[in-house]
């Protein structure tokens, strides 16, 4: 069951567009080989947001000679996609039917009463003694799909027991389930908690994050 650890560079704009993709190809997560390794640049047709560029420092006229955007393809047999906040670059490359496991759901999942879980500071909680070198190329793709790996294994190592793709993949589900309320008048309070009228009126309101809907109605 092919599984790919992804990431994306992108122009920054709301519908942004990618710019550089890596992936690797994991075996399975008992021994988590790498049986392939992918990195491409991609010419978008809009300009990269300032924003982006602070982030990535790829410059537009770096991507002339590149293949467009729109060459941009994940393997057909891709079955499992990883990656830190994968949403977002699982958006980016079309929304395709493949089952999402992020790593930023499992870390806040399996690591509590962090002050940050963006990928760069989760590097330097697990690693703190080589993250300022590995962290010297973040915000290139291949570079953060390879510290997602390191992530990745951390966090394998921490469950214990994850023998398939489709084990980790129903944990990520999980974790993605929020507990407590990220927004509104009951912000902060445990979901479990929430009043049951509050509860019915957001189920009610349109684009809800699917998870959250999952929690509200446990």
């Amino acid at each position: 069951m092919p599984a790919l650890l992804f990431d994306t560079e992108t122009t920054g704009t709301a519908d942004a567009q990618i710019i550089e993709a890596a992936w690797l190809q994991l075996s399975d997560p008992v021994f988590l080989l790498i049986d392939q390794e992918f990195e491409q640049r991609y010419r978008p047709d809009e300009t990269i947001t300032l924003g982006a560029l602070a982030t990535h420092h790829i410059y537009d006229e770096e991507l002339i000679d590149c293949p467009p955007h729109t060459e941009f393809r994940l393997p057909a047999d891709t079955e499992y996609l990883i990656g830190h906040n994968i949403d977002y670059d699982w958006a980016r490359a079309g929304c395709p039917d493949i089952k999402r496991i992020c790593t930023l759901a499992m870390a806040r999942r399996l690591l509590p009463g962090l002050d940050s879980y963006s990928q760069s500071a989760l590097i330097y909680h697990i690693d703190r003694a080589h993250a300022r070198e590995l962290l010297k190329q973040a915000h290139s793709a291949l570079a953060d799909v390879k510290n997602c790996f390191s992530l990745l294994k951390y966090l394998l190592a921490q469950l214990g027991n994850i023998h398939t793709w489709e084990q980790l993949w129903q944990f990520s589900e999980l974790a993605r389930i929020p507990t407590v309320m990220g927004f509104g008048k009951h912000k902060g309070m445990p979901i479990a908690d929430v009043p049951q009228d509050y509860k019915n009126w957001l189920l009610r309101q349109p684009d809800l994050d699917p998870y959250l809907i999952k929690a509200l109605q446990a």
